[in-house]
């Protein structure tokens, strides 16, 4: 391809990324494929002569396409937004034409430079504190574009483990032990919600993890991280890291900055790292920078622009208060990477695990220039004012319940029925491709993520969705449907298919998840299973009501009309146990009494 047979199709392509993203609307959210379906439509090998681009173009549309979920759907409400924009898009093709690899400051300048200048302006509007802001008088911090969350929190973790062991060496100066030996000492900390990426950090890095559980509002808090760490000093085992998160995956929900950091302040070396990947972008807003309390104890801080940011992914923006001790774990200068200004300038390619890097500080500094500060804050606004209208719409509705604290654009749901309803719900939604959400655990209970994710979202689009899940939670709890199995699940992209086993298995561990992967768990792995009774015991696994209100109790339910059943149930002794269930069915009650009686009769209630 010349240069003018690229001026050619450049203008093709744009008119093409212009019309796919002007008709976006009318495509379902997610493919209806199966595995493997693009292996049976392209050849096993690559061919000889080169072929025409119109060629390539048609195969685009006709076999691509079809098997693409659709980030920027106004009807995409899963995981968090997938930032992109015209000027991002833009950014990026400005950075693939120039194709500098620029891990020095000598490799490209101006790749450098604009990064640290523009990670200094985004940290400044998020409200970090001086300390990690290059350009500040006396800093001995600063900002770094990285590729993922993943990788922030990786390299935090690696400058921390670096950190603690040569504290215990200096502790311990007549031991000659190699830095591995040092490494069954060392101990970090997350929260239960905390994302996966940190599991996998310490397996990579080699070191133990304790995974602690939050309070009630899925925030970890100092007194239980301090008793965990008193636990493990009395075992000889050292604190060296903590990760904490500002917006979690599952929930959204917050840790407690305010007493964690003291905490870690009374260890000898024990880095405090904040991951605010979504949330960390809103607090360019002044009325959410009261989310950062505590932020003045962190040791490094990172957010993911390409998620709430309208920049493209890859752009996870990470900042520590002190570069030496970021730099000094991964620092690695053969002869032929040094050059004459590298005591003056920053080096990017010791600030994380890849030596090349791409000139990614474009796509922000164009998106942060065209937009402005005030363009974005309304953006992000936008969001908030949505994610409340669709929490109002939710909690007006009897049969559904809100399980988070709706702050930013995220709000978790569900009916108030099973987790195995809820699983049915989600999943037939999705199958439609009409919507597309993810689901989580948030307080022991499966829910429902729903995410205000498009640019361009209005009320108007809220709405349409509510529509669309009043209209599955009818048809999934009046129907009776044959038990899911494996092999249909398959059809349902997007998703991952566990047993029913399985899954209980997972519900038991004290892993983090990644809210990466919805989930269907199938009742068989046969095809041709039937259902023969909807007769709900309530020592099953997923009844609807808890074992300690249920105790010997048999409940029957009968789908015949919609309905919602106001159920009277004992606890054991005397009436006072009395819960309210609002199931979408009509409820036939062999044994109920009334709070406040003593126990009658046995008599049949509708």
């Amino acid at each position: 391809m010349d240069v003018e047979e690229f001026r050619t199709r450049g203008k093709e392509m744009v008119d093409y990324i212009c019309q796919y993203m002007s008709n976006i609307e009318s495509q379902r959210v997610h493919p209806d494929v199966e595995t493997g379906y693009l292996r049976k439509l392209l050849p096993n090998e690559a061919p000889q002569e080169p072929e025409e681009w119109d060629n390539i173009m048609c195969d685009v549309d006709k076999k691509i396409m079809p098997g693409i979920t659709h980030w920027q759907h106004p009807r995409f409400h899963a995981y968090f937004p997938s930032g992109n924009s015209f000027p991002s898009i833009l950014g990026d093709m400005l950075s693939d034409a120039i194709g500098c690899i620029g891990f020095s400051w000598a490799a490209s300048p101006a790749c450098t430079e604009l990064e640290t200048i523009v990670m200094d302006w985004y940290g400044k509007a998020i409200g970090l504190p001086d300390d990690f802001i290059t350009s500040s008088e006396g800093s001995k911090g600063g900002g770094v574009i990285e590729t993922s969350a993943s990788e922030c929190v990786l390299v935090s973790m690696l400058a921390a483990r670096n950190q603690a062991i040569k504290y215990l060496k200096t502790e311990n100066p007549h031991c000659q032990m190699e830095d591995s030996a040092f490494l069954p000492k060392l101990v970090g900390y997350c929260s239960k919600e905390a994302h996966s990426c940190v599991e996998k950090a310490a397996k990579i890095l080699l070191v133990k993890l304790r995974i602690l559980e939050p309070d009630e509002n899925g925030s970890l808090r100092g007194d239980k991280l301090r008793a965990q760490m008193e636990k493990d000093k009395a075992k000889g085992l050292f604190p060296f890291f903590v990760s904490t998160i500002l917006g979690s995956t599952a929930s959204c929900s917050f840790d407690n900055l305010e007493e964690i950091g003291p905490v870690c302040k009374e260890q000898k070396r024990c880095w405090l790292h904040v991951d605010a990947a979504y949330a960390g972008n809103g607090f360019i807003c002044p009325e959410l920078k009261y989310l950062l309390k505590g932020i003045e104890y962190a040791d490094s801080f990172n957010t993911n622009p390409n998620k709430w940011l309208l920049v493209n992914f890859d752009c996870s923006c990470l900042w520590v208060r002190d570069r030496i001790r970021l730099t000094h774990a991964l620092v690695v200068d053969p002869l032929y990477l040094q050059h004459a200004n590298a005591d003056e300038a920053i080096d990017y390619r010791h600030w994380g695990i890849p030596l090349s890097r791409r000139f990614r500080s474009l796509k922000l500094w164009f998106v942060i220039r065209k937009y402005g500060l005030s363009g974005l804050r309304s953006y992000i606004r936008n969001h908030i004012k949505l994610a409340k209208y669709f929490e109002k719409l939710v909690r007006e509705d009897i049969r559904f319940e809100v399980v988070n604290d709706v702050r930013l654009g995220l709000v978790c749901f569900r009916l108030l029925a099973s987790d195995n309803v809820n699983q049915k719900l989600l999943a037939i939604i999705n199958a439609s491709g009409k919507l597309h959400m993810t689901p989580s655990v948030v307080k022991n209970k499966y829910i429902i993520r729903f995410c205000v994710n498009s640019e361009h979202a209005q009320q108007e689009d809220i709405e349409h969705a509510w529509e669309i899940i009043k209209e599955y939670a009818a048809e999934t709890t009046m129907k009776e449907r044959p038990p899911l199995t494996r092999q249909k699940s398959k059809r349902f992209s997007f998703t991952r298919s566990i047993s029913k086993e399985m899954y209980k298995r997972s519900m038991s561990r004290s892993n983090l998840c990644d809210g990466a992967t919805p989930i269907l768990v199938a009742d068989s792995d046969e095809e041709d299973t039937l259902v023969e009774d909807t007769t709900i015991l309530p020592d099953e696994e997923d009844d609807v009501f808890t074992k300690e209100f249920v105790d010997g109790l048999r409940i029957k339910f009968t789908m015949k009309s919609a309905r919602s059943a106001r159920v009277r149930v004992p606890s054991g002794k005397g009436a006072h146990g009395c819960i309210s269930v609002v199931y979408v069915c009509e409820c036939e009650v062999e044994w109920a009494w009334v709070a406040g009686e003593s126990a009658p009769e046995p008599r049949r209630t509708t």
